[in-house]
């Protein structure tokens, strides 16, 4: 289930729990100015999982092998041996942007791709408000500040995996009303979001889509 909040300056009470409500689902976000940090390519590396000992080093950058965590991740890439943690951050750094964005511009039909049904509901229903009460928002992503992997699990009857990922992102957000009027936001001001999403996808499937099915602050 979506949580989180943001404190926002509003000029009517209507459009404070509107806004509020809107940008709930994806997580919080604190003003700040600074130089963004650029988005490094997408790494093509593979690798493989370790057989007859030795550390995956594509599990170890990222989390201990002998946790949870790191089991979870090896039990993974044994049920996939294409699966890669460090590929999956990346593309999961993409999906951040290309989520927070749709949800900025309304793109419904995008969300509903990439999104478990409770969560589209969740940015769906924010999105129709915003849109009933008139408001609309003009963003522009600067990039990802942050990125970490939190937590694995694998569910080895089900051959389902969840990685929970934490992410920093800034980007700069104007929400506007009906007559145009400001009412949040400056397009001069970077501003922090931070979110913590969890993705899950059944491995070995011919389907390499995950889906965001939780979101946390």
């Amino acid at each position: 289930m979506a949580s989180g909040g943001l404190q926002l300056l509003i000029l009517a009470a209507a459009a404070v729990f509107m806004v509020i409500r809107l940008y709930s689902v994806l997580g919080t976000r604190d003003g700040f100015e600074g130089n963004p940090e650029q988005k490094p390519d997408r790494p093509t590396t593979r690798f493989d999982v370790i057989e007859g000992g030795g550390v995956d080093a594509d599990i170890s950058d990222h989390a201990d092998p002998d946790s949870p965590t790191g089991q979870a991740l090896l039990a993974m890439k044994k049920t996939e041996p294409g699966f890669s943690v460090s590929e999956f951050l990346s593309g999961s750094r993409q999906a951040f942007e290309m989520i927070v964005m749709a949800f900025e511009n309304g793109d419904q039909e995008f969300l509903k791709k990439y999104l478990a049904p409770d969560i589209f509901d969740s940015f769906s229903g924010a999105i129709i408000a915003r849109e009933d009460q008139g408001l609309t928002v003009d963003a522009k992503f600067i990039g990802v500040r942050e990125i970490s992997l939190k937590s694995a699990k694998f569910n080895e009857i089900e051959k389902e995996g969840e990685i929970t990922i934490r992410f920093v992102g800034e980007l700069t957000s104007v929400v506007k009303d009906a007559d145009g009027k400001t009412v949040e936001g400056s397009p001069d001001v970077i501003k922090k979001q931070t979110a913590i999403w969890t993705f899950a996808r059944l491995m070995g499937t011919n389907n390499p889509d995950w889906l965001l099915v939780a979101t946390d602050e």
